[in-house]
């Protein structure tokens, strides 16, 4: 439902308390001391049947007895009454319920299911249950039994876990840290992650999202989400159970590298979220980030007056994975104008310990101004030969003249060990990052970098069919269907090979034999060849076949492939006597001394489903523990940075007699993988070990895929029914023109398209502005355009119509389904100057078409009444329209998706 009356949640005109108690120690009381110690301005009812009134409150018998429905009710009452206290709510208005009580149950036939499915058949919104409450200090709304109300501030903290949220605000409070809003979602019938994430993206009081979460329900929902408002602002995560070990087995390598938490991270890293690891992490980040815009590059400079704090800032550096900057020859020349003799002429820059004021600002303004370095770490460690406070001062100087001067200012970060007030005073005040030790400092830099490294994948979007590549997908689900179709879970070896040829992966071939004389016949064309053989037992019932020494490698001449053959076949019938065995598979063994011995696979995510898996391979693949994990879909990009996050891509590039391995093979492969997981939701693990690289490219030497029947669910948006991040839709692009004969390209929005828009608007008239957005829209700002050209294409499809020759954009529609996917409300708008030339109708008919295929039943609008036009045109597509019961001035327009045309004629509109 995802923000749908939240705001009567986070700001109620009326609250109604119902569970209220006046004895000592009762959850009821806590909450009500909460509710009026917290300055709540509105009218708070008590209900409590039991007593006339409680804390001199008198109360009511029960929530029919309201005069007016209250816009938030708080439920503290046993878990057997909850279902029927929210039926009761919902028949008398309430938009909202906040269920502090514990053990309502989980999952089918429980109090919790019940409850959820009587809140969404009357639209209240469900925080809760076994939660510790919600608090938003702007609306002095305490509703909750924490310990105390946070103080107001601009960080928004949704935490999965109560205590975690009553122990961040005690924390907080120490520091003087305030917050927006705190949220402790419970058990998450109703209210979730994404929906709060939806609401606070678009919150102008809130800076900055802190998250605290253990689980995710419906990865796709919080996906889409985390993605939009990373977009918008910094949202900080910490996740538990980091290392919680894996419930099940793993059937493959990959499936055992996916491990739970490495999947959450991959999933962040896409998301745009800036993970991190404890609670001083978490309001660092949020600090660091609220201070400082993200800036290419990880390059440090360090300026110090002491060596050995310098060298603890490097090692952190490195631990971190940050980049200490190189000094160019310039660099060096200009330090050594500036500074005495005795500086280290090396970063750290040391200008050592009698450093004052002015050397400080000398070294500064050549860091500042050298172009090798992406930010400076500035530390002073005090002594008695000159004043720290003097060099803060001309530190904070230099900087401010910098950024004056600076279209990009270089960011600086500030250490002052054992500083005053004074120092911390100078710095705030010119809002630069200021730390405690060199470590603080460090990582809040390198925040600000992996900040930056998010966003930048946050914009990659994906095709969902890539260019160039056209896989033959018939051919391969006939070779997964026949698998499933006899009740097997893996395919067999020549199963696998035509499965990877038809998605062009290299792969050794393989040939079957079910004898002895069989093998030796088959491996004969391999061996005349020169190449020596491998002989493997091949058994639907033998997935790991060195458990029975069922593998025989570099056989070179036949006798040896027999007698091999036959001891492999006896060794198995004997240790495997119930093994269904359907014989040997012959393989040419592939000599490539130079290469590396990388993984490559997928694995099925219980919760985010197909995940890409890259790493070192070999036999020790979990002990070496090297390996990386991306969510689908992939492009070469996002291929590649997968890559670059192992330590094994040091080893593919060139070194001593070794050329470099061709990365851009090993980056497709990744690609192809990713879009067989996208087109055969039926293969849930798939293992290359070894992959093996160098310079002439690629080949897979043994490869297994796990099958199971994919069921697609009967509502949602088309696509894998797994895939937590839906691709671009490639397959929505159209070539058309306008009856005018102008050519059109009419495609998905992606994100790049914000300056498209910008230049779109300037065209629009302020009245077709206002038609559309129903206010004046005057300013068109980052924030303003990134929520029409964000797109997860999960929840939101938007069209965008661009005239072939110029390049210019033309118009625009949208289409946003509901959280049941029953529904779609659309929005459109075109070039004033191109109204009445048919491309309204265009765009209305694609969206239409769009909706159909999704399996939407209808589509919605709002029209203004005076928005002649549109409601003509709504008129001639088989709109329904009829008046808004809340709004004279507004006229409700609805489509059923099955009864609309199909690219019917076009009208001149």
């Amino acid at each position: 439902m995802s923000t749908y009356r939240l705001d009567r949640l986070f700001s109620p005109r009326s609250i109604a308390l119902i569970g209220a108690s006046p004895r000592e120690g009762s959850l009821g009381r806590k909450v009500l001391a909460n509710l009026t110690a917290g300055g709540f301005a509105g009218p708070l009812a008590v209900i409590n049947p039991k007593y006339p009134t409680i804390e001199g409150i008198a109360t009511l018998p029960s929530i029919e007895a309201l005069e007016e429905a209250p816009d938030l009710v708080v439920l503290t009452t046993p878990p057997e009454t909850i279902p029927h206290l929210v039926d009761a709510a919902g028949r008398i208005g309430v938009a909202a319920a906040v269920i502090v009580t514990a053990g309502l149950g989980h999952g089918p036939g429980s109090l919790a299911e019940k409850a959820e499915q009587t809140a969404r058949r009357h639209g209240i919104r469900l925080v809760g249950p076994n939660c510790l409450g919600v608090m938003a200090p702007a609306a002095k709304l305490n509703a909750s039994f924490a310990a105390r109300m946070p103080l107001g501030g601009d960080l928004a903290l949704l935490s999965q876990s109560g205590a975690i949220a009553a122990g961040l605000v005690e924390w907080a409070a120490e520091r003087a840290v305030g917050f927006s809003a705190v949220v402790s979602l419970g058990d998450k019938v109703d209210v979730d992650f994404g929906d709060l994430l939806d609401y606070f993206a678009l919150d102008r009081g809130t800076r900055a999202i802190l998250l605290y979460v253990e689980s995710i329900n419906d990865a796709r929902k919080f996906m889409s989400a985390a993605r939009a408002a990373a977009r918008a602002k910094p949202v900080v995560v910490i996740k538990s159970g980091r290392h919680a070990q894996a419930a099940k087995a793993a059937a493959t390598h990959t499936g055992a590298l996916a491990g739970s938490d490495a999947v959450y991270d991959a999933a962040f890293r896409r998301a745009g979220l800036l993970r991190v690891f404890d609670l001083d992490e978490l309001f660092s980040a949020a600090e660091t980030l609220g201070r400082l815009k993200p800036f290419s590059g990880r390059r440090l400079g360090i300026l110090t007056n002491g060596g050995g704090i310098g060298v603890l800032a490097v090692d952190r550096l490195a631990d971190l994975g940050g980049a200490l900057a190189e000094l160019s020859p310039e660099t060096l020349a200009a330090l050594d104008a500036a500074l005495p003799s005795t500086w280290s002429r090396a970063n750290p820059v040391d200008i050592v310990g009698d450093a004052d004021a002015e050397r400080y600002g000398a070294a500064l303004e050549v860091l500042l101004a050298d172009r090798d370095s992406d930010a400076v770490l500035v530390m002073n460690v005090p002594t008695a030969l000159a004043s720290p406070q003097e060099a803060a001062r001309r530190v904070v100087d230099t900087v401010e003249r910098h950024r004056r001067r600076a279209m990009r200012p270089k960011p600086v970060f500030a250490v002052w060990l054992g500083s005053s007030g004074t120092t911390d005073d100078l710095f705030e005040e010119a809002a630069i990052p200021h730390f405690a030790t060199e470590a603080d400092a460090v990582q809040g830099f390198m925040h600000i970098v992996r900040y930056r490294e998010a966003q930048a994948l946050l914009m990659e979007t994906p095709p969902s069919l890539p260019e160039d590549f056209a896989p033959e997908t018939g051919k391969a689900r006939d070779v997964v269907a026949r698998a499933l179709a006899a009740g097997r879970s893996w395919l067999d070896p020549l199963e696998v090979t035509a499965l990877f040829e038809a998605y062009g992966l290299p792969i050794t071939p393989a040939v079957l034999a079910v004898s002895a004389n069989e093998a030796g016949e088959a491996a004969r064309p391999f061996l005349e060849a020169g190449d020596p053989v491998a002989v493997k037992i091949l058994s639907p019932d033998i997935i790991h076949k060195s458990d029975v020494g069922g593998v025989r490698l570099n056989l070179t001449n036949e006798a040896a492939v027999r007698e091999a053959a036959r001891d492999i076949l006896e060794r198995a019938r004997a240790l495997r006597p119930e093994a269904r065995i359907t014989g040997l598979t012959i393989h040419p063994m592939i000599l490539r001394p130079k290469a590396r011995e990388l993984i490559a696979g997928l694995a099925d995510d219980e919760t985010f489903g197909p995940v890409v898996v890259f790493g070192r391979g070999g036999t020790a693949v979990e002990v070496i523990n090297d390996k990386a994990l991306a969510l689908p879909p992939l492009d070469l990009t996002l291929a590649h940075t997968l890559i670059g996050r192992t330590r094994v891509s040091r080893r593919l590039k060139a070194y001593r007699d070794v050329p470099a391995a061709d990365e851009g093979a090993i980056a497709l492969v990744l690609v192809k993988l990713a879009q067989l997981a996208a087109d055969l939701p039926e293969v849930r693990e798939l293992d290359i070990n070894p992959l093996l690289a160098d310079q002439n490219g690629v080949i897979a030497v043994d490869a297994r895929v796990a099958v199971a029947p994919s069921i697609q669910p009967v509502r949602g948006p088309a696509g894998h029914p797994r895939f937590a991040i839906r691709p671009y839709p490639k397959e929505w692009e159209r070539r058309t023109a306008l009856p005018d004969g102008t050519g059109v390209f009419i495609r998905p929005v992606r994100p790049e398209d914000e300056e498209l828009f910008r230049s779109f608007f300037e065209k629009v008239t302020p009245e077709d502005l206002r038609l559309r957005f129903f206010a004046p829209i005057r300013d068109f700002s980052h924030t303003f355009i990134a929520r029409l050209t964000q797109l997860d294409y999960a929840r939101a499809m938007a069209l965008v119509a661009i005239e072939e020759e110029t390049g210019a954009m033309l118009g625009a529609v949208r289409l946003h389904a509901d959280a049941n996917y029953d529904k779609g409300e659309y929005g459109i708008l075109v070039r004033s100057d191109l109204k009445g030339r048919g491309l309204g109708w265009l765009l209305m008919e694609m969206i239409i078409a769009y909706a159909r295929a999704e399996g939407l039943n209808a589509i919605e609008g709002q029209v203004l009444r005076e928005n002649t036009m549109m409601l003509a045109m709504c008129e001639k597509l088989g709109f329904a329209i009829g008046p808004d019961p809340h709004d004279p001035d507004i006229r409700l327009v609805r489509l059923a998706v099955s009864a609309g045309p199909a690219m019917a004629m076009r009208p001149a509109f």
